[in-house]
């Protein structure tokens, strides 16, 4: 083996022992990343997420406060937390979604009536959630945004040094047989 085949044969090797140096820590979140993302694509025809309902059209909608009223008195009666996250107020479809802090509860209210439409479980934010490792930080009921920021930054530095990594170690043996082809 010439000098440059040496030296190639050299590389490869340390691009093998960095490819695995990394990939074997990271495999087990690399796999979440990978089913959640796959998941993630297919929610909806999965029906990982409560379909909105549709209401007629009728004159007076109904305020903030009333459905923000509303969500607590029953949330109230299921027994669960009824800190709301956000509401999502859509009044040409005739309905609110409530979503709260603590839980994955999503109710529909009928925007001119104040009926409860639906109550769901968010299936895809609980999903979205272990995709982006914020899970961390919700099952420690941190505020913090630090876990989620390190949790994807490793992820995608990882996934880099792979694809490079795995990128040239299929690269180097063709690059010794064509120096080796050349030799004769």
């Amino acid at each position: 083996m010439n000098k440059k085949t040496r030296a190639l044969a050299k590389q490869s090797r340390w691009f093998r022992r960095l490819h695995k140096t990394v990939a074997i820590p990271l495999v087990a979140f690399l796999f979440l990343v990978g089913i959640t993302g796959l998941l993630l694509t297919w929610k909806n025809e999965l029906q990982l997420k409560p379909p909105s309902k549709n209401v007629s059209q009728q004159k007076n909608l109904i305020g903030l406060q009333t459905i923000e009223t509303i969500a607590i008195n029953y949330i109230d009666s299921l027994k669960l937390d009824n800190t709301i996250n956000r509401i999502d107020y859509r009044p040409y479809k005739g309905i609110a979604k409530v979503r709260f802090e603590y839980h994955f509860t999503e109710l529909q209210i009928n925007s001119y009536t104040g009926d409860i439409m639906s109550t769901k479980q968010r299936t895809a934010d609980i999903i979205e959630m272990i995709h982006d490792g914020s899970i961390v930080d919700y099952l420690f009921k941190s505020d913090s945004h630090y876990t989620k920021l390190l949790y994807s930054t490793i992820t995608s530095l990882g996934l880099i040094l792979l694809s490079i990594s795995g990128f040239i170690m299929w690269l180097r043996p063709k690059q010794i047989k064509n120096i080796k082809q050349k030799k004769h």
